[in-house]
């Protein structure tokens, strides 16, 4: 099976973790041709842990964008920030490669992602897009076309939410929730707008299912917590679907779950590997 080329754009807990199963080889065939993060420092000190890769660090996207080292990628993993899939996304699709996306929430913009699956196709390459922090996506897929109501619970720590958008538009505090506190209801659109760290995976849900629009999503702060906590319901002519995720956050980030780390480690595996295949 040929050795593919990545890229990884942003070197934080998920770059960083993937970039360290690469260089582990816990993936086959699979090399590390570079690393690009706005802050060279994570880029390099990312780089020195790595045994068996040498990697190229960049830290300017137009710099990264115009090298010859993106000659020779294969797959560009995005795991950065909604602001750079924004930003990076459709450039790199019209050099002809395949993106693996972790900032799904910028799909909440309809606009964007329009112009995004336009250029896919035209372009001839495959968008990847993993489960994240969630479970149950290939059975959501699968009855979509009978679904009648999604919603998603997101249930964390507040510290887990600090920096979120949501709290420059309200009074609400980090430090006043003292109990466990229902602090959203809305879309997913509007979720993924006001926590663009922490609810990924409702655009996600919505793309899978009956839509962002359409997908309500629920996000509860309780102090006492120490995980990261989704609850997914779904109901339509299929039956009931509940799919309830109590994830570990990321050791060196609370707003990621260990669990996205995972999955974007086993999505670039089922990409790069022969072999069985299982669920969708």
């Amino acid at each position: 099976f040929m050795k593919k080329n990545i890229s990884i754009i942003g070197c934080g807990a998920i770059g960083s973790e993937l970039a360290l199963s690469v260089d582990r080889m816990m993936i086959e065939n699979v090399t590390i041709s570079s690393l690009l993060d706005i802050k060279l420092e994570n880029a390099e000190i990312l780089k020195s842990k790595l045994s068996h890769n040498n990697p190229i660090v960049f830290n300017d996207f137009s710099e990264y964008i115009k090298s010859d080292n993106l000659k020779d990628v294969d797959i560009v993993v995005e795991a950065a920030s909604q602001n750079a899939l924004t930003s990076y996304l459709n450039s790199i699709i019209q050099l002809k490669k395949d993106v693996l996306v972790m900032s799904v929430g910028a799909f909440a913009n309809s606009e964007f992602f329009s112009q995004v699956i336009k250029n896919v196709e035209k372009n001839d390459i495959n968008l990847y897009l993993p489960s994240g922090a969630i479970a149950g996506i290939d059975a959501i897929k699968s009855v979509r076309s009978s679904i009648s109501y999604v919603t998603l619970t997101t249930t964390k720590n507040p510290n887990s939410l600090k920096d979120s958008p949501f709290f420059k538009k309200t009074n609400l505090t980090i430090d006043s929730i003292k109990k466990r506190t229902l602090i959203f209801e809305g879309s997913a659109v509007e979720a993924v707008q006001n926590f663009p760290a922490n609810v990924n995976v409702a655009a996600l849900l919505g793309l899978a299912g009956i839509g962002i629009e359409k997908t309500k999503v629920n996000v509860i702060a309780d102090p006492s917590l120490r995980i990261n906590k989704h609850e997914i319901k779904v109901i339509g002519k299929f039956g009931e679907l509940i799919v309830r995720v109590k994830n570990v956050p990321s050791p060196t980030n609370p707003k990621t779950s260990y669990l996205a780390i995972l999955s974007i480690i086993e999505s670039l595996r089922s990409i790069t590997t022969k072999g069985v295949k299982y669920g969708t």
